[in-house]
């Protein structure tokens, strides 16, 4: 036997294991014998992640510690389409939307390359919807990117339904082929019903989609399962980017979906949510892992059940190294990656001819957390302060950066040829999201002036949207020192309308680092910063975060900010990029080039400080005195004085008496 018919065998032989014929097949009863079967193979919230990860633990030849990777989730679709073919059963293959954005990949976007979707649509995807990260380089380069993938011809393969997605008139999105909903008939008769959806969470993190518009879920639901019905779809299937806790109000507040294919929270489900009758699955993230869902459609009661717990098949399959490239995927990729390369090389001006080039070494990992201060947002935010003050040649007070853009932790390599290395794309792959102005990827780098007191409301800005909408919200900072109280947060709600009342004094201390160079690198000397103060200082953040800050005060006039040039009038932030040799800093750039300039080891390299191994005391939660206490006090304030002063009047009467 040749070594490609023994592997062969060997394939076969692993999926014949892992996907059995179901037990007594159709046979198994009558009720079995009216049944429809097919199946549902699903992801979501691919991010461009391409490639295993850590890359830098990644090769091909061998199996290693790494997860996701496209061309191992090509060799399990296919291997599964196949055992499935045997039976005659179909199989469909959906995604919950944000195949884009996140990792370099997503770059090739400005070179009009969509390597995403044309991986996407090579795999044979069926149906796949748009999330907020598809508008991460606005409508405009979205519809271009749709448009090198081969749409709106490719419709007619990969149908992307966008249900609640309202368009403006002669939009180039309205020419590639988007549907409200989609018919697809299965080769054993049954009627599949389609619509998408992309929820209130997901817009409320996507600043970049206007002029697009979105109508409510639940209308767009209602109206669009009622029309699938009507053309005669007898199972009805949501693709949706709204999370799983909207997903399941949908499923509450709408009858007659059966199916949610979900995404946006990420939710790793091990087994699907029950909703109503509603059958709702999500698949992580990243393409670590794929969902399978075995379905049985009941034509004389229109029911649709899960059938995994019968034939024994988990919903979720991780992808990893124990599963095998498949050769015409990884070749696809490969293309993709080369041209990456070239574009990483332009980006650094030759610094990185390759997105596996190593960056710097470290002997541990550096984590992010979101709500509290963390290892990896110290050193973004050190990188953006530092990198910043050094290309503008004026000190630089304060860098902000939300924990929600930084997209994981750095995880250095585990693997003999890699221990302790972090290489290029590992890292961009972090700190790499959005685009400037400038036509090339990554958000840029925003310079300008706030108050003493304005600085303090930053931090009053993170603690309240930290504790109102999630720990994403929650700033990292560099040149600070701040305790706060999230109790202290949120004074209560307004009646009706849900909406919390903040109280601006969730802030218990802010202190100034007086310092040169990394703060924490030594004894470091602070200054207090009141809510008084009046002096400017210096603020560098991304044009994301710099974005969305000032619309905050929009809501909630409180918190009102106005950046300002040195001399304190106020600025554009389109105006106040930081730019060199004619192109905006970026980010990405930013903490690329402080990793590499970290001080050299024994070997010279650089090697990441001791002191991004933890935390350094920059975040610190504390306790303040509780709010409700200051109510509780008010009458006894007001009661003071009148109890001082009769007291008073008793004691000048009795002196009077003696």
């Amino acid at each position: 036997m040749t070594i490609f018919k023994r592997t062969v065998f060997i394939i076969f032989l692993s999926f014949v294991t892992l996907f059995p014929p179901a037990p007594g097949g159709r046979s198994g009863g009558a009720a079995l014998e009216t049944e429809l079967f097919f199946t549902i193979l699903h992801t979501n919230d691919e991010h461009s992640a391409l490639l295993p990860a850590p890359l830098v633990d990644y090769d091909p030849a061998g199996p290693g510690p790494t997860r996701g990777g496209f061309a191992r989730l090509a060799h399990l679709v296919e291997a599964i389409r196949a055992a499935k073919s045997g039976d005659n059963e179909p199989v469909l293959l959906i995604s919950g939307g944000d195949f884009l954005g996140g990792s370099p990949y997503s770059w090739l976007a400005f070179r009009n390359r969509a390597a995403e979707l044309a991986l996407m649509l090579g795999l044979g995807y069926d149906v796949v919807t748009l999330g907020n990260h598809e508008y991460d380089f606005g409508p405009e380069r979205l519809a271009e990117y749709l448009m090198a993938a081969g749409y709106p011809e490719a419709a007619a393969r990969t149908a992307i339904v966008a249900s609640n997605t309202h368009l403006p008139p002669g939009h180039p999105l309205g020419e590639v082929g988007i549907r409200q909903t989609y018919i697809r008939v299965l080769n054993n008769g049954l009627i599949l019903g389609f619509f998408g959806l992309i929820g209130r969470d997901a817009l409320q993190v996507s600043p970049f989609k206007d002029p697009v518009e979105f109508s409510g879920q639940h209308e767009t639901a209602r109206a669009d399962v009622a029309a699938l019905r009507q053309a005669g779809a007898q199972v009805v299937i949501a693709v949706s980017h709204c999370g799983i806790g909207e997903d399941r109000a949908l499923a509450r507040a709408v009858p007659g979906i059966d199916v949610i294919v979900g995404g946006h929270s990420h939710s790793r489900l091990e087994e699907p949510v029950i909703e109503g009758g509603t059958v709702i699955v999500q698949a992580g993230s990243l393409l670590r892992y794929l969902g399978v869902l075995e379905l049985a459609y009941n034509p004389s009661t229109g029911k649709v059940r899960p059938r995994n717990c019968d034939t024994g098949r988990p919903f979720l399959l991780p992808v990893d190294g124990a599963i095998p490239e498949h050769p015409a995927a990884a070749a696809a990729l490969d293309l993709f990656t080369r041209e990456l390369n070239r574009l990483a090389s332009e980006l650094t001006g030759g610094k990185f001819g390759s997105v596996r080039d190593i960056v710097a070494v470290s002997g541990f990992d550096v984590p992010i957390a979101g709500g509290r201060e963390a290892p990896l947002g110290n050193f973004v935010t050190d990188a953006l302060r530092l990198v910043a003050a050094e290309t503008l040649g004026e000190k630089v007070h304060f860098a902000f950066q939300a924990s929600g853009p930084i997209r994981g932790s750095i995880i250095t390599g585990k693997t003999a040829h890699s221990q302790g290395k972090i290489a290029f794309f590992d890292l961009a792959n972090l700190v790499g999201l959005g685009s400037g102005l400038d036509g090339n990827p990554g958000f840029p780098v925003v310079s300008f002036y706030l108050t003493g007191a304005e600085v303090v409301k930053v931090m009053e800005i993170s603690i309240f949207l930290s504790e109102h909408m999630g720990q994403d919200y929650f700033l990292q900072a560099s040149g600070l020192r701040a305790t706060y109280d999230f109790k202290r947060a949120i004074l209560g709600q307004i009646p009706f309308t849900g909406l919390p009342v903040p109280t601006g004094r969730a802030v218990l201390a802010v202190e100034m680092f007086t310092g040169e160079g990394v703060q924490g690198g030594g004894a470091d000397a602070y200054t207090p910063l009141s809510r008084r103060d009046r002096n400017l200082y210096h603020v560098v953040t991304d044009y994301g975060v710099a974005t969305a800050i000032p619309r905050v005060g929009e809501l909630v006039p409180f918190f009102l900010l106005q950046p300002k040039d040195s001399a304190g009038n106020p600025v554009a932030l389109e105006d106040r990029i930081i730019r060199r040799e004619g192109r905006e800093l970026k980010v990405w750039q930013a903490v690329v080039e402080y990793a590499s300039r970290q001080p050299l080891d024994e070997r010279g390299a650089p090697r990441i400080a001791d002191l991004y191994a933890g935390t350094t005391g920059r975040l610190v939660e504390g306790k303040g005195t509780p709010l409700w206490i200051w109510p509780a006090l008010f009458p006894a304030l007001l009661a003071a004085p009148a109890v001082f002063l009769a007291r008073r009047r008793r004691l000048r009467r009795r002196a009077r008496q003696k």
